[in-house]
């Protein structure tokens, strides 16, 4: 019976994929993610942020579909600048620089691309298949969750990402807590009181969320790329043979399928995302070569391999927004907030309330990667012709933009103002180090972790104990602890290396008997 019933919400996710306003809307994200993966700094979570306010004028199902469609789109734009400049669109494709570069430089550009798009097509549509099975049984697990496992969940996802996410532990730590922080200002769940609002009217309903991503990400990235004065060169040579060789094939196929899988995995944990699978998809093809040597001097495996993963971790990130109402990174995040603001939940109940959004967004993904597919191999040349554009003229229709679009979702100056602080923070953190990603999303999921807190304490008269008595709190809490405890043992281990690596070595008698000319 749930085959059946897989089968008929598949259909009907085609019937809404396939309608024209949502091929429409596919395309239009598929090329704006592509494009914003071509220009460097700019990525999906500050693109994403800066459109918020625009899909509030379109059906919540359409909306979740373009932004997706920026999102996995991103992944396949990102690849064309690593190839052929060195130089990283976005953040996963740093692993593709290491061998797709060094195949451009021996004329092989356009191999290294092809297989890209091919692994990316591939990646995306299997996790595309796996996203269709497994989201339904898990969704049906999930009902049985009450409020002692979501704050266990959202606790858990909060921990990943701090841990999993780049730069230091201790800096993405705190980011989470002023995330919370920050989530509590406005009204109370439970009591209706006001905290933290200082008698600002504006603040009665707490700071908006699209107004707090688009300054932190949006303009912080805006002010961030403007600092940056390394020139682009543009290709100007044609890039030939895009289509790869049977031998290209032959010697890919085996690391586009370990990374479909690898990434797949990846992208349902919490914090897993681009960056993380297409390192460890890199690692695992290297590990496996015969001749480890020739990674790094071209390889085609070591662009096939991480291609492939990150386009299918970017596809099963849904599954945890799309089944419990855990965004698995920041970019999910952002769509997360963007449904929320649309009264929409996501969580264990969308399948039934919301099926259009459910399946129409599966089966978008497989038009969606269908596009990029098309899109990319012919038109390579074309796009990276937008490098040519000046980053300021970029920046200043950008923040154009922003600030026009936070001020048309609810017509307060207020908000504007929120923009440019939180665009100034971004800054600022860009500047010492600090990841925003970890203060969105605590801030995102702060409200539940705390409803579910406060629920779980009424339940169970006060006490903690509710958290470990019940079976999957526990194990998620147990989870938690053991991400805690061999996070420390490495870093203490990894400080043990590094301080005998630096330690003066003790020198020998000869050494420090004096030289003949000062006796």
């Amino acid at each position: 019976m749930a085959d059946v019933g897989i089968l008929d919400g598949i259909a009907q996710g085609f019937a809404v994929a396939l309608d024209p306003v949502n091929i429409l809307y596919v395309f239009v994200g598929v090329l704006i993610g592509t494009i914003i993966g071509v220009l460097p700094g700019l990525g999906p979570t500050a693109t994403i942020a800066l459109l918020l306010p625009l899909t509030y004028e379109i059906e919540p199902h359409t909306a979740v579909i373009l932004l997706a469609g920026i999102y996995y789109g991103s992944m396949y734009g990102g690849t064309i600048t690593s190839v052929l400049l060195r130089l990283p669109g976005e953040a996963a494709s740093v692993v593709t620089t290491f061998d797709g570069y060094e195949m451009a430089k021996q004329g092989r550009a356009g191999p290294a691309l092809g297989i890209a798009a091919i692994g990316s097509f591939v990646g995306g549509v299997l996790a595309v298949v796996g996203l269709a099975l497994l989201a339904p049984p898990l969704a049906a697990l999930a009902v049985s969750f009450g409020p002692p496992e979501y704050v266990a969940l959202t606790a858990l996802g909060i921990l990943l990402v701090t841990y999993l996410g780049t730069g230091s532990a201790l800096k993405s730590l705190s980011m989470a807590a002023l995330g919370l922080l920050l989530a509590t200002v406005g009204q109370d769940p439970i009591a209706g009181t006001t905290r933290y609002t200082f008698g600002q009217v504006a603040l009665f309903d707490g700071f908006d969320f699209v107004a707090v991503a688009m300054g932190l990400f949006g303009v912080g990235e805006i002010l961030h790329s403007l600092e940056r004065t390394e020139k682009v060169q543009a290709v100007t040579q044609k890039i030939k043979h895009i289509w790869p060789s049977r031998k290209d094939v032959r010697e890919s196929a085996g690391a586009i399928g370990r990374g479909s899988v690898l990434g797949f995995l990846i992208g349902v944990l919490p914090g897993g995302g681009g960056v993380v699978s297409s390192l460890a998809s890199y690692a695992l093809e290297k590990r496996r070569a015969k001749d480890p040597s020739r990674f790094g001097r071209g390889a085609i495996q070591g662009v096939a391999g991480p291609e492939t993963a990150n386009n299918a971790s970017s596809t099963s990130a849904f599954i945890p927004l799309l089944t419990l109402g855990i965004p698995a990174n920041v970019v999910l995040a952002l769509i997360f907030g963007a449904l929320l603001v649309q009264g929409i939940t996501p969580g264990p109940q969308l399948i039934d309330q919301h099926p259009e959004i459910f399946w129409g967004v599966i089966a978008s993904m497989f038009v969606g990667n269908l596009m990029l597919l098309v899109l990319n191999i012919p038109l390579v040349g074309v796009f990276v012709q937008i490098l040519r554009v000046r980053a300021g003229i970029l920046a200043a229709f950008a923040l154009l933009v922003t600030m026009a679009g936070v001020f048309s979702i609810n017509n307060d100056a207020t908000d504007m103002w929120v923009v440019l602080a939180f665009g100034l923070l971004g800054w600022l953190m860009k500047k010492t180090g600090f990841e925003p990603g970890p203060l969105v999303l605590a801030f995102v999921l702060g409200p539940i972790l705390e409803r579910a807190f406060r629920q779980s304490m009424l339940i169970s008269g006060g006490s903690l104990d509710v958290f470990v008595t019940r079976p999957i709190s526990g194990g998620l809490l147990a989870l938690m602890a053991l991400i805690v405890v061999v996070s420390i043992v490495t870093a203490r281990r990894r400080a043990r290396v590094l301080h005998r690596h630096d330690a003066p070595t003790t020198p020998t008698d000869d050494e420090l008997a004096p030289a003949e000319g000062d006796r």
